[in-house]
């Protein structure tokens, strides 16, 4: 059974809580951890530790300290000797700091013993008389305390809540409105790596760095008498540096009934579930982001693989890629997730309103300046920044960006106060920056700054094979939004998408799936409701490098995995001579294979 943590605390550390530390040490045994202290500091008298020499106590070096010296302070037990003691305690409990120092931790028992402070002026046999007097009282206490049970009643409670919650499959962790731990069950040191012992009475956000175990997620910074709790998934490296996937459920307590509240939060390890999710039901989809292609499989990997970090990540593509979407699912996975995602579009503001937008300005910085407003550096504190179409950034002012991100610290514009932020940046670009700095047009310095993770996004042309969930994907969208009985595509139609060029990738896509949508009253889109430029296609283009068509073969009633695997054997993986081999459409072919995906 655990000793239980009891603190004896009175105005000066030098007397009174000395005795009764003292005392509960010699009578209490093993079963209990005893120190004490003061409100404040005072001079430790020689005369107290000679009567507690007297009784077999030493207290001959005895350094007084105030509460303020105590690291970690999470006590079963507080015993206050003084009203000056009891009235602290009870500060302490509420505001939960003393000396801007937090101090107890949890919900600990207050007992309170009035023991006047005794005269110690007059002579030396005087004052040892007194203090002898108030010896016996504080030793009268102590055993009364331990002679009723309280000590092994209070200690078997403990022992019990303690074995419950190590008998949980679950991690359970316990904390006060000031994120101090005071529970953290077997369960929560397998999951984490941590142990009990690092962990209770410490700040949750100390221990878990940088922000908690909960990520932004933290019920506390939100807090409100309406707060219910929730569940939700972060992500969370184990003190041994392993990335896990956490399903957590939070909820608040009152550690007393009417009285102070806390949080428990249970989480379990969803690691390897979530790793199957994601190469099973939800391979072909991530975040609003459709594709089976490997290019935007090894897209939606490193999305899952930068959670756990805050590297700057840098995302290229030409334009209509996706390169915002791909920007809040690296939010969205990210244990910033609850706080803001802040988007801005450094090509589509001149010089000096981009540098008031992003760093913000003062009254009367310039005309128009009615008022202080934040800029998105910080509105986005603690959340995610992303700078679209980076590659637009005049010189200057990518010195000021990058002192910004190295610093970490701005000037609003008019302002002399520097602003600290904790920001992660995801930029996006549609230009070659590499091109750009041999030409002396962007900063190498900068760049490297921004392009800590580097996520190329393919034009659709190269991942013509992502064209047919696309489609279906949007299909769905545009039913919502029109309320049209559009439910498929014909063959002929998805070939033809399946063959255009797209300048304009997805962007483009949306529109013409748009347009088409307007033209069409039927539950199957056909090739004369697709745009003009679309639909007159003579015949399907080949893609880059394919070579000669080959001979198809009449076509199949219906395909099946031997045929398909076969085909896809004999052309090298190459899909567009695979299905004039089997002497169907692509559309069909890639049909096939999204409902077959072990073909592939």
């Amino acid at each position: 059974m655990k000793k239980l943590r009891i603190l004896c605390m009175c105005g000066e550390n030098t007397l009174r809580s000395v005795m009764a530390e003292g005392f509960l040490k010699k009578l209490g045994g093993p079963q209990v951890a005893v120190q004490s202290a003061g409100v404040k500091k005072g001079k430790f008298r020689p005369e107290v530790a000679k009567v507690l020499g007297e009784v077999d106590i030493d207290a001959s070096q005895h350094v007084p300290k105030s509460l303020a010296d105590l690291k970690k302070a999470h006590f079963d037990v507080v015993i206050t000797m003084c009203d000056e003691a009891r009235e602290q305690c009870t500060k302490t409990s509420t505001e939960g700091k003393f000396d801007q120092n937090p101090v107890f931790v949890g919900d600990p028992v207050h007992i309170h013993w009035s023991i006047p402070h005794p005269d110690l002026e007059g002579d030396r046999d005087q004052v040892l008389s007194r203090l002898r007097n108030t010896r016996a009282q504080v030793e009268d206490r102590v055993k009364s305390f331990l002679e009723h049970g309280y000590l092994t009643a209070l200690r078997r409670e403990r022992w019990h809540l303690s074995q419950v919650m190590d008998a949980m499959e679950d991690g359970v962790i316990l904390h006060d409105k000031n994120r101090h731990i005071y529970l953290f069950n077997q369960a929560a040191e397998r999951i984490t790596g941590y142990r009990r012992e690092e962990v209770e009475g410490s700040d949750c956000h100390q221990v878990f760095q940088p922000d908690g175990l909960c990520g932004s997620q933290c019920p506390m910074d939100k807090w409100s008498d309406s707060f219910k709790g929730k569940q939700y998934e972060v992500a969370f490296t184990t003190r041994d540096g392993v990335d896990k996937r956490l399903r957590m459920t939070s909820a608040p307590i009152e550690m007393e009934e009417g009285g102070e509240k806390g949080v428990i939060a249970t989480f379990r390890d969803i690691t390897e579930y979530s790793e199957l999710r994601f190469k099973m039901k939800e391979k072909y989809s991530f975040h609003g982001m459709v594709g089976m292609s490997p290019a935007m499989q090894d897209v939606f990997l490193t999305i899952r693989q930068v959670t756990t970090a805050d590297y700057p990540v840098l995302i290229s593509g030409e334009s209509g890629t996706g390169k915002e979407l791909v920007a809040r699912a690296i939010h969205n996975e990210s244990r910033r997730q609850a706080k803001a995602f802040v988007p801005i579009n450094c090509g589509a503001l001149p010089e000096t309103i981009l540098e008031s937008e992003l760093f913000g300005h003062v009254r009367g910085a310039f005309t128009g300046a009615i008022r202080d407003k934040k800029g998105r550096f910080e509105l986005a504190d603690r959340g995610t920044l992303f700078l679209d179409e980076v590659g637009e950034l005049s010189p200057s002012f990518q010195v000021k960006l990058l002192r910004v991100l190295e610093e970490k610290t701005f000037e609003p514009v008019g302002g002399e106060k520097s602003v600290q932020v904790d920001v992660r940046v995801i930029s996006a670009t549609n230009r070659d920056l590499r091109k750009m700095i041999k030409e002396d047009q962007f900063r190498e310095d900068l760049f490297y700054r921004l392009a800590v993770v580097p996520i190329h996004l393919p034009p659709l042309r190269e991942r013509r094979e992502d064209i047919p969930l696309l489609v279906e994907q949007l299909l769905e969208t545009i039913r919502q939004d029109t309320n049209k009985p559009i439910k498929s595509v014909s063959d002929e139609a998805m070939d033809l998408l399946l063959s255009h060029g797209w300048p304009g990738n997805i962007r483009e896509l949306i529109n013409a799936l748009q347009f088409a949508a307007v033209r069409c009253e039927e539950e199957k889109l056909q090739r004369q409701h697709l745009p003009p430029e679309i639909r007159n296609l003579v015949a399907p283009l080949e893609p880059p490098g394919s070579g000669p068509a080959l001979n198809s073969q009449p076509r199949r009633r219906k395909l099946d995995e031997d045929s398909v695997g076969q085909a896809l054997k004999e052309t090298g993986g190459n899909k567009v001579k695979a299905a004039k081999l089997l002497g169907v459409g692509r559309a069909t072919l890639y049909r096939f294979l999204q409902k077959h995906p072990s073909v592939s």
